[in-house]
């Protein structure tokens, strides 16, 4: 049976971390490996004792950063006999740098052992890694250092033992123990990788967020995920595929955290700001007034996906960018930090109000197809399976797109921008459109379909997309009440959270990415909007539903999940942690308390 990344154990410090097995093996194939900015800085670290087996018995972790891996040795033989030798890895991971430290203790009569290590890399980048695509691995320059043209890694050991390099790279140390005595070796790897065009940071002096009772893994997760942009901090979507700036994920988490302050939202828009569009280039898919997507140190391909490193192909960063700035000032920020944004407040309100409805189109270079938060490829579906094609409009981007209108023209008002009228101009007419279009019925009643596809047709079937519409100001008060009725039906509701499709759906898949799979994020979204509509006995529901996934979890909620039969189960590729999973989780404790 081949291992999830939910089997696997992380060791995080954006933008570096390690992934394993659950005894810290790191071998050879899948996505095992020390990360650090999108490369693999090592393939393969191995510990052993040569002609012994170990046996795992055991994992503590301390925070987000550091993990211990306990195991004993087993003597040669059929017969299990008492272990007399125990063995403890503690793995710590800094920004650029790993440290492991072995630990081999005897508890029996003297002997003597042959600890080995192996080691290797490939620098794949993460997107190969993703794809599974095999890449060759390098030869070191010397004993224990491998070099390409965008960087190097080392590793230094203390003390130092014999070795033997090739592809794969073999340490060996004679050691003899003497009963109770205890043998130790440190391990040191260091990555110095060029930043490319884009050079996410680590944060030096991070938020204090007050702690919140119950939070303390989820906090130490979103602490980990931190990186800054000069002195702006944001936080990485997620490990180990999105440790990067995300325009969506970032500010989703941002707004779902500003109850304990301001400093992780004023840096997310800053940020994003900086890479605000201001040009038209098909490629990038950037416009004038867009905020981006995605932003790596280099392009990106899965052999299914192509993206350059500067990516553009979002519906929604821009209106979330909007409703962030405005929800922050509300907050506390500084009103001296609001103003110095208002010239990119301007920009992505022209961007917004210059459409109808807001809309996107599958890329033709390659590309994401879906533009909104579900942005697989089959994301949805009309009822026959068929894909809406041409010029999508989501439900949830107009929500956005009207709650950014009011927002802006709020702002507009107090920092003396001309255009607030026309906003609220526009809002009043995107009202009226959506009103027209995007409701439709089934035997339970009317409910907003998810998107229109390029020939208006609505896409059928009840998601949870029509949740993000709540506190938005694009539903009135009854047209609010259906969508929470619909909310809280057994189709959609769980004990755990909101499936993001209805399970009468004919292509309905708990174990799909966005057709009937729960999204922490998703469910907190709503939970947000239907507190800020008046329904509070279904947003507390979904709060719990958030806290009881976070206790299954072991704390560390990952980015989706399957509910079968009332069970939480994971889904195989989920990231974990997951940012906007984790703020809304604390949002949901938050909410509860």
């Amino acid at each position: 049976m081949t291992s999830s990344l939910h089997c696997l154990t992380t060791v995080l410090a954006a933008p570096s971390f390690v992934q394993s097995d659950q005894d810290g093996r790191i071998g050879r194939g899948g996505p095992h490996g020390w990360f650090h900015r999108d490369r693999r800085a090592l393939t393969e670290l191995t510990w052993g004792i040569e002609g012994l087996s170990l046996v795992a018995v055991g994992q503590v972790t301390d925070g987000s950063s550091a993990s211990a891996f306990h195991a004993v040795v087993r003597e040669p033989g059929e017969v299990w006999r008492d272990s007399a030798v125990r063995v403890c890895l503690t793995r710590q991971v800094f920004p650029s740098t790993v440290v492991e430290q072995l630990d081999i203790t005897n508890h029996g009569e003297r002997r003597s052992v042959t600890v080995t290590l192996d080691v290797a890399t490939d620098f794949a980048g993460i997107d190969a890694v993703k794809a599974g695509r095999t890449v060759p691995l390098v030869m070191p320059v010397n004993d224990l250092t491998w070099r390409d043209d965008r960087g190097s890694v080392t590793v230094r050991a203390s003390p130092a033992g014999q070795v033997r390099s090739g592809l794969v790279t073999r340490v060996t140390w004679q050691v003899t123990l003497d009963a109770g005595e205890t043998w130790r070796v440190r391990l040191d790897g260091t990555a110095e990788f060029e930043p490319g065009a884009f050079d996410p940071k680590p944060v030096l002096d991070p938020p204090q967020w007050t702690d919140v009772p119950g939070m303390a893994s989820e906090l130490a997760d979103l602490r980990a995920l931190l990186l800054a942009d000069g002195d702006d901090c944001y936080l990485a979507a997620g490990s180990p595929w999105y440790l990067t700036l995300f325009g969506r994920d970032a500010l989703w988490a941002a707004r779902l955290l500003l109850p304990l302050g301001t400093d992780v939202a004023a840096g997310t828009l800053r940020a994003l700001a900086r890479l605000q569009g201001t040009r038209h280039d098909p490629e990038s898919e950037e416009q004038p007034g867009k905020i981006p997507h995605e932003v790596r140190t280099s392009d990106i391909d899965t052999g299914e996906v192509r993206l350059s490193s500067l990516y553009y192909g979002t519906v929604d960063a821009t209106p979330l960018w909007v409703c962030l700035l405005h929800e922050a000032w509300q907050a506390g920020m500084p009103e001296d930090q609001v103003r110095a944004l208002t010239p990119n407040l301007v920009a992505a309100m022209n961007w917004i109000t210059g459409q109808d409805l807001l809309t996107y189109r599958a890329s033709a270079t390659g590309g994401l197809t879906h533009q909104g938060w579900k942005d697989s490829h089959d994301a949805f579906l009309h009822r026959d399976g068929s894909h809406p094609v041409g010029s999508i409009a989501l439900c949830e981007a107009q929500g956005y797109g009207h709650a950014a209108a009011t927002a802006g023209a709020a702002l507009a008002a107090a920092f003396d921008i001309a255009d607030g009228p026309l906003w609220t101009e526009w809002a009043g007419r995107l009202r009226s459109r959506f009103r027209a279009a995007f409701w439709i019925e089934d035997d339970t009643g009317r409910y907003p379909a998810i998107a229109l596809d390029g020939d208006h047709r609505p896409v059928h079937g009840a998601t949870s997309n029509m949740g993000h519409l709540l506190g938005t100001g694009l539903l009135d008060q009854t047209e609010a009440r259906l969508v929470a009725d619909r909310l809280g039906r057994p189709d959609l509701l769980t004990e755990f959270g909101l499936r993001t499709l209805t399970a009468t759906s004919p292509v309905f898949n708990p174990f799909s990415y966005h057709r009937g799979s729960l999204w922490p994020h998703d469910t907190a979204i709503a939970m947000v909007g239907l507190a800020a509509e008046g329904h509070h006995g279904l947003a507390m529901r979904l709060a719990d539903g958030l806290l009881r996934v976070s206790d299954h979890f072991g704390g560390h909620t990952p980015e989706l999940f399957a509910v079968v039969d009332d069970v939480p189960l994971a889904y195989p590729a989920a990231c974990r942690p997951q940012a906007w999973s984790a703020a809304g989780v604390v949002r949901a404790a938050l909410q509860r308390s």
